[in-house]
């Protein structure tokens, strides 16, 4: 494992295990509407930090293990944080926007952060095959983060689970936004398969705010 990757790990490992056992210092890192609104942004990044269980810790650890050596192999260390930090504070800002008018509306996990990893790693390695439950079949990565934004665009409207959907797809947008602007040249390399990736998240921008019920 790249030892980046591995620090990161080791970081969010060690945050949330205090947030597991101590409740204040939960309370006090995770993302809450009207906290931020109040002028608490720390907890904009702070909460990227923090996790309900192992499980969700776990499930957010292993996928960024799993694709964060892919960003570092093709475009380096630095890009990779820039990536998974811009993707992490974009995906706040997002749930930020989206839920403004909920005050006590709460989240934490990674999954923003990782989902900007997630759609980096798609778009520099288009052609790898993925899972996408419950289809017990491979397909491509593209198809994959097409998929998993439409399924998110989905949970968010419907509010389904208690996910935070809208983090999802604001840190895919950071992902993908950061990915071109470091790579420029991913636009050229496979002008077809970024345009794909690009339909939902221009959709979502225009159109998000009616996904409200």
């Amino acid at each position: 494992m790249n030892q980046v990757v591995l620090l990161v790990i080791i970081a969010t490992v060690l945050f949330s295990y205090k947030g597991f056992n101590d409740f204040s210092f939960f309370d006090k890192y995770k993302f809450q509407v009207g906290k931020i609104l109040g002028g608490d942004k720390i907890r904009m990044l702070t909460s990227g930090f923090l996790h309900a269980d192992w499980m969700h810790l776990g499930f957010n650890m292993y996928a960024l293990y799993l694709f964060g050596g892919i960003v570092i192999n093709n475009l380096g260390n630095t890009s990779f944080l820039i990536i998974y930090f811009g993707s992490l504070l974009i995906a706040s800002m997002y749930s930020l926007h989206y839920h403004k008018k909920e005050p006590y509306y709460s989240a934490i996990g990674a999954s923003g952060a990782v989902s900007g990893i997630v759609y980096s790693a798609i778009m520099l390695y288009p052609d790898m095959e993925l899972i996408m439950f419950p289809l017990p079949i491979p397909i491509p990565g593209y198809i994959f983060g097409v998929g998993y934004l439409l399924y998110s665009i989905y949970g968010m409207k419907k509010q389904l689970g208690n996910v935070g959907h809208s983090a999802h797809l604001g840190g895919a947008m950071g992902g993908f936004i950061l990915t071109i602007v470091l790579f420029p040249q991913i636009v050229s390399i496979n002008k077809t398969m970024i345009l794909l990736l690009a339909v939902p998240i221009i959709g979502l921008l225009l159109f998000g705010s009616k996904l409200k019920k």
